[in-house]
């Protein structure tokens, strides 16, 4: 049967593109352009942002970028799908029970989300990619669907996080069934601004704020002196519409939402947020989780796993876990926010 299409943007991978994008805003900062250096581009299917309140003396600022550059290649390198010479690449078109030699980057970040994994209960689960593919919801996809069954039930043979492990001693990684595939796109991103991050510091670079495809993390002060300020958006689907405006002092921040990409079909929502548990999307009210963290991986993997659990069973594990995080349930005519006891207490909220 046809479908209606109400939204027709189609970004990344449904299990770790940051929807509800952070807005990024130097509020009150009026001498912002003679403070701030800004170093933009493009990477891993998104674009990235560093902004910099001044530069240690003696630094080549063209220099300093193109490192940047080649810092977040490099995690392209290790970590894409969509390069066939990538290490995951290289794993998922491995067979069953072959151990895979990767980079301990690489085998450090398949560890971190097989531990988010683990934490969540399978809500966050890296190999969850057949499924969103099925659902229409992968990149490159512009036609999202029902799929019958039997498709489904053949795509979940294939689905979970304890079907890969990795070695200790080495950074090797295996497959227990053929065709699990790895997509590690839900902590990635966060791993690569916090790869950029960790670069700046050698450099001696002391007040920054790193973004990737909205997921970011900050050091230090911004122009002036004063805090980085940066808006959470309200998923009102409005560019520029801010829920709330916080501060971050050496902090990280990453927000997943649940309301820009969906489907209609039959007078039924189909939200993009695939729940690797059901092999379905989501169907609760929670429109969007931000995760503040140490660091920008754990508070990417942390807020898609949120907002996959919900506004309740989400809330349990945050406030079980101490994690810093604000929730934004109902749609964009009908908003409330809730926050965990850790983020109530960061920012008095």
């Amino acid at each position: 049967m046809a479908h209606s299409l109400s939204r027709r943007k189609f970004i990344g991978h449904a299990q770790g593109m940051v929807l509800a994008t952070p807005f990024l805003s130097l509020m009150g900062c009026s001498d912002a352009s003679q403070d701030l250096v800004t170093l933009d581009g493009k990477t891993m299917g998104t674009t990235y942002s560093v902004k910099l309140a001044g530069t240690p003396r003696g630094i080549d600022e063209r220099a300093l970028a193109q490192d940047i550059e080649e810092t977040l290649e490099s995690v392209n390198l290790q970590m894409s799908t969509y390069r066939p010479d990538s290490e995951l690449s290289r794993f998922n078109a491995a067979d069953e029970g072959a151990w895979v030699s990767t980079s301990a980057d690489t085998r450090f970040v398949i560890d971190a989300a097989l531990r988010v994994s683990r934490l969540t209960a399978g809500a966050f689960d890296p190999t969850v990619g057949p499924i969103v593919e099925l659902w229409g919801f992968g990149a490159g996809h512009d036609d999202p669907q029902l799929p019958s069954p039997e498709d489904a039930a053949a795509a979940r043979e294939v689905v979970g996080f304890s079907k890969v492990e990795t070695r200790s001693g080495d950074s090797a990684v295996a497959k227990q069934t053929r065709g699990v595939n790895l997509d590690l796109s839900g902590i990635a991103k966060g791993f690569g601004v916090d790869k950029v991050a960790e670069y700046l510091e050698r450099e001696g670079v002391e007040n920054y704020l790193v973004e990737v495809g909205g997921e970011l993390r900050s050091k230090g002060v911004g122009p002036g002196g004063k805090p980085w300020r940066v808006g959470i958006e309200r998923p009102s689907g409005v560019p520029g519409d801010l829920q709330q405006v916080i501060e971050l002092k050496g902090e990280a921040l990453a927000t997943s939402g649940n309301y820009r990409i969906f489907f209609e079909q039959d007078g039924r929502r189909y939200s993009h947020i695939i729940d690797p548990r059901t092999g379905r999307p989501v169907e609760h009210s929670l429109a969007s989780a931000t995760v503040v963290a140490p660091t920008t991986m754990e508070a990417d993997a942390l807020s898609t796993s949120l907002l996959v659990l919900g506004p309740d069973a989400g809330m349990k594990l945050a406030v079980e876990q101490d994690i810093a995080a604000f929730f934004i349930t109902g749609n964009g005519e009908s908003l409330s926010e809730t926050s965990s006891p850790a983020f109530a207490r960061r920012f008095k909220s």
